[in-house]
């Protein structure tokens, strides 16, 4: 029995958007083709017909995943960006997450495809993030190195944090730590004009 295209198309998506949730909960390696497809009601030599293997799901769901994180915080304040990204919220729901602070280790061990997709996205964060801070100041330079800097720190943070047991006051301490001086450091930018 032939499904039609849209079909297709329909479980193309649902296949990305559950191995995307899947992944940030889990890491590349934790999730198998046969879970997945189970998960999206689909049978397991099915993934073939949408992939042609697990690293092209891979980076399509990091480039998904990425675009999704832009378009979250897209038109924000920096600093309000900060209070949601370094949360607990955010630390507590790795599926629906930023893929970089769920996946950029996993990355920095997939082929290149998928550092070049994680680059790419990356990219854009931090250009959206230069833009949210460049809002409240006058154009000067080095507002690239602080977008770059305050980013490191965000994602670095919730990783720190998810990497403590989940009653670990530290686990609160590095979010609280982290979003008082990404948000210093970009107030701070905003007044030396």
């Amino acid at each position: 029995m032939r499904i039609t295209k849209e079909k297709k198309r329909e479980n193309h998506e649902r296949i990305v958007a559950i191995a995307s949730e899947l992944f940030r909960e889990h890491g590349f390696d934790g999730v198998g083709v046969a879970e997945l497809m189970e998960r999206a009601g689909l049978t397991h030599g099915g993934f073939y017909n949408h992939f042609r293997s697990k690293e092209d799901l891979i980076a399509e769901t990091a480039e998904k995943g990425l675009r999704e994180t832009l378009e979250r915080y897209a038109g924000q304040d920096a600093v309000a960006v900060m209070e949601l990204y370094i949360s607990r919220e955010h630390r507590d729901a790795p599926g629906q997450g930023c893929t970089a602070a769920a996946l950029s280790c996993d990355a920095a061990r997939q082929p290149d495809e998928t550092k070049s997709v994680f680059a790419a996205g990356i990219e854009k964060l931090v250009c959206a993030l230069e833009d949210g801070i460049a809002r409240n100041s006058a154009p000067r330079g080095g507002m690239r190195a602080q977008a770059i800097s305050v980013l490191a720190q965000a994602v670095g943070a919730v990783i720190l944090s998810r990497a403590c047991p989940d009653d670990s006051s530290l686990a609160d301490e590095i979010l609280d730590a982290c979003r008082a001086d990404c948000r210093d450091a970009i107030e701070n930018r905003a007044h030396k004009q």
